[in-house]
């Protein structure tokens, strides 16, 4: 990937990790130009929207203030490492469940 496709894409790439809407928005508007980086950072935070919504409904059940707590840290720690690999123009996958990411939605930006 040249610096050129990272420096057209950082802007839908930090889109992408604004909530599931700004997923959303980034993958719509990245059909047009299919740039390689936003594609990436996509899939990354749409992944852990959906993994977000998964274990929050378990954990919202669980009724205990330190679980909560540690979810929303965890997940909040997950999201800015994503953040700040869009904005510093890297590929970063997210520890553990990148790649995973990467091959689920790979059919995404195609």
């Amino acid at each position: 990937m040249d610096q050129n496709t990272i420096n057209e894409g950082k802007t839908l790439g930090l889109v992408a990790y604004l909530t599931l809407f700004g997923t959303l928005i980034a993958f719509f508007m990245n059909q047009e130009k299919r740039n390689e980086f936003t594609t990436f950072h996509v899939r990354q935070a749409l992944g852990l929207g959906l993994i977000y919504i998964l274990i929050a409904m378990v954990i919202s059940s669980l009724d205990s203030m330190m679980i909560s707590m540690s979810f929303w840290i965890f997940f909040s720690i997950l999201y800015f490492y994503g953040l700040f690999g869009a904005i510093s123009g890297k590929c970063n996958k997210i520890p553990i469940l990148g790649d995973l990411f990467q091959k689920l939605f790979k059919s995404i930006g195609q």
